[in-house]
């Protein structure tokens, strides 16, 4: 039977299996047959003539996730935050530069001179350090003297605080036809061990005045050719840039002085200093 029905079929001509096969179908056929069918085999790998599938997202797993939310807030906040630093440090720069530039075209500027011990001095020559100048006369009979004592003494209370800044106290005579370098020195030993005293020709000394918007003017002479020399009384604080920071008249006690100086010292260093951020600038 088995024979006989694997003949049919292959002797068969398309049309004989249309019509045989329907017939042959129409009961069960027996289990010899249906080993006659060829086994069909399914293969997992893609056929070469298709385009290979693209694998699609797991759901509820989207390209944007909280986390990756989360990463790109506190990414934008530092940058706004180092943007906002940049800038409030570049308008504070800014703010110095333009400060210093009113400060330099109202008081203060460069001066060549000469000290007591016959030494030329510049005012370059202080840059560094901070600097307390007095511009008086030694024939002075009661202010300059009470002048330079209450700078003595600020410039000793401001070490005293330890705030690990000094004062270098400069005074410059408006008389230099009679304050000769070993007068002057002899006159400032008086007063501080560091007070250095400075003198030069006229035009050295009046363009040292006009640089500090002082006033001098010599007054009459009496019988012994001696007069007193009417001048602004003024202790003027200098910076270690060399640029004029504030000023204290008869008024000003030691006191107020130094505390005045102390805030400056202060102040002037907070501006200057560099952190991390700071040096990127």
């Amino acid at each position: 039977m088995t024979t006989l029905i694997s003949y049919i079929v292959r002797t068969s001509t398309k049309l004989d299996k249309r019509c045989i096969i329907p017939l042959l179908l129409q009961s069960p056929p027996p289990p010899q047959l249906l080993l006659l069918s060829p086994l069909r085999t399914f293969s997992s790998e893609v056929p070469k003539s298709q385009p290979p599938q693209k694998k699609r997202p797991a759901r509820g797993k989207g390209p944007v996730t909280w986390k990756s939310l989360a990463v790109t807030g506190v990414i934008g906040a530092s940058l706004l935050a180092f943007m906002l630093y940049v800038r409030k440090e570049k308008e504070a720069a800014q703010a110095r530069e333009r400060k210093r530039a009113l400060g330099k075209a109202s008081i203060g500027g460069r001066f060549e001179l000469i000290d007591h011990n016959g030494t030329p001095r510049t005012s370059d020559d202080f840059l560094g350090r901070w600097v307390l100048l007095y511009f008086g006369f030694t024939h002075c009979p009661d202010v300059c003297p009470d002048e330079l004592e209450k700078m003595a003494k600020v410039v000793d209370d401001v070490e005293k605080l330890e705030c690990g800044q000094s004062i270098q106290p400069l005074f410059i005579t408006v008389d230099p036809k009679r304050d000769s370098q070993a007068a002057i020195k002899q006159y400032c030993a008086e007063f501080h061990p560091r007070l250095l005293g400075l003198t030069g020709s006229e035009d050295a000394i009046a363009q040292a005045c006009r640089a500090y918007r002082v006033y001098f003017s010599a007054g009459p002479r009496d019988e012994d050719d001696d007069y007193i020399v009417d001048h602004t009384i003024i202790l003027y604080l200098v910076n270690p840039d060399g640029d004029f920071v504030d000023y204290f008249g008869q008024n000003k006690t030691a006191e107020q002085a130094t505390a005045s100086i102390v805030f400056s010292m202060k102040k002037f260093d907070d501006a200057n200093k560099k952190g991390f951020l700071g040096s990127l600038l």
